[in-house]
């Protein structure tokens, strides 16, 4: 069984503090696959920080920091299988990593190149939705659809706190507990949107006291603790797949990073919590976990994070070897009757570009 430690606060934790409160196991769970997430959170990690970087030597445009929600992200997607699909918002950008998404794909599509453009069908993994909430209902009629057809998967769909104070999020739940659809809606509430506290979002308890209101079970979980967050997300999707219908998971941590590299937190953020948290954040606070266990070293450790930012080296290289697209695609799937003033309006830009 299991061994969840006592909630603190209403939330599922496993991951102890390696003094008074001692560590939780989770069933199913052996050396392979905890190292086999170590290197998934290392991974998306390495992303995150090299995107940073390579946005402040102006090599991509404004990007969506996710340090420390590695854990609400890597926790969950491990509790699926591969038929199963991914709803992603821009916070959850290098989800596609963890299906063997290439890092170059997901760098060009910051870049605003054609080569960060994916088949969903390749990887189980829809567009990232930048409007929030609006690909909540997605996922739920992709899963309500999928169990009209008969076929044995589910979705999950990531956001924010704030797109809980969405109207796509309250009609997408409403769907989903009515039609009983094989969804997760999964919540990664860092207890900000943008520099909104979520005391302005809500008069609710707690995000997942919301549930109920859809006919839903509602579970709180630690953000930060990779292992909370799977056993969660296998509760959740055993319920989905015995037809049980959705499940809404809230994840509670707190953004110690900016909202994205066009944020000042320091206007309306704590300071103190934010170190804080950055002092047990989850990457961290899982490899001592598994140091404690005997399960890794310090050398694995290393040739870990070698191993990432080979991965990302190679990425990187492989974005910025991609040839400038032909501007004439931002035209081609316009409209299905061009009107004549568009291949006018082609040549201008055309023009335009010759002359920069």
């Amino acid at each position: 069984m299991s061994q969840v430690l006592p909630a603190e606060g209403g939330l599922r934790r496993v991951i102890g503090d390696g003094g008074s409160l001692p560590d939780g196991e989770v069933q199913g769970l052996g050396p392979e696959q905890l190292l086999a997430l170590y290197r998934d959170l290392v991974l998306l990690r390495t992303y995150d920080e090299r995107s940073v970087i390579y946005q402040r030597q102006g090599r991509i445009g404004t990007y969506a920091i996710y340090w420390n929600h590695e854990a609400m992200q890597v926790g969950s997607a491990f509790a699926l299988e591969e038929r199963d699909w991914i709803f992603p918002s821009y916070r959850e950008c290098a989800i596609g990593l963890l299906r063997g998404m290439p890092a170059a794909t997901v760098l060009s599509w910051w870049r605003g190149h054609p080569a960060g453009w994916w088949n969903p069908e390749d990887y189980g993994v829809a567009s990232i939705c930048v409007p929030i909430a609006t690909h909540v209902p997605h996922a739920v009629g992709f899963a309500w659809g999928s169990r009209l057809k008969g076929e044995d998967r589910l979705a999950i769909a990531y956001f924010g706190d704030g797109a809980t104070s969405e109207g796509a999020f309250h009609e997408a739940a409403t769907f989903a507990g009515v039609m009983k659809a094989p969804v997760i809606l999964f919540c990664n509430n860092n207890q900000w949107a943008i520099s909104t506290p979520l005391s302005a979002q809500t008069a609710a308890p707690t995000l997942a006291d919301k549930a109920v209101g859809y006919g839903m079970p509602g579970l709180r979980v630690d953000g930060g603790d990779v292992l909370a967050v799977y056993e969660a997300t296998r509760e959740a999707v055993e319920r989905a797949r015995a037809g049980e219908g959705p499940t809404l998971i809230e994840a509670v941590t707190y953004r110690s990073a900016p909202h994205g590299t066009a944020d000042d937190p320091s206007v309306y953020i704590d300071e103190e919590r934010v170190e804080e948290e950055r002092e047990n954040e989850c990457v961290g606070r899982f490899e001592r976990y598994l140091m404690r266990l005997g399960v890794l070293t310090a050398a694995q450790a290393e040739e870990t994070r070698n191993d990432a930012l080979a991965v990302m080296r190679e990425g990187i290289a492989e974005a910025e070897a991609e040839l400038p697209a032909d501007v004439s695609l931002v035209f081609e799937h316009a409209y299905a009757d061009p009107p004549a003033s568009l291949a006018a309006d082609l040549e201008e830009l055309r023009r335009i570009l010759r002359d920069v």
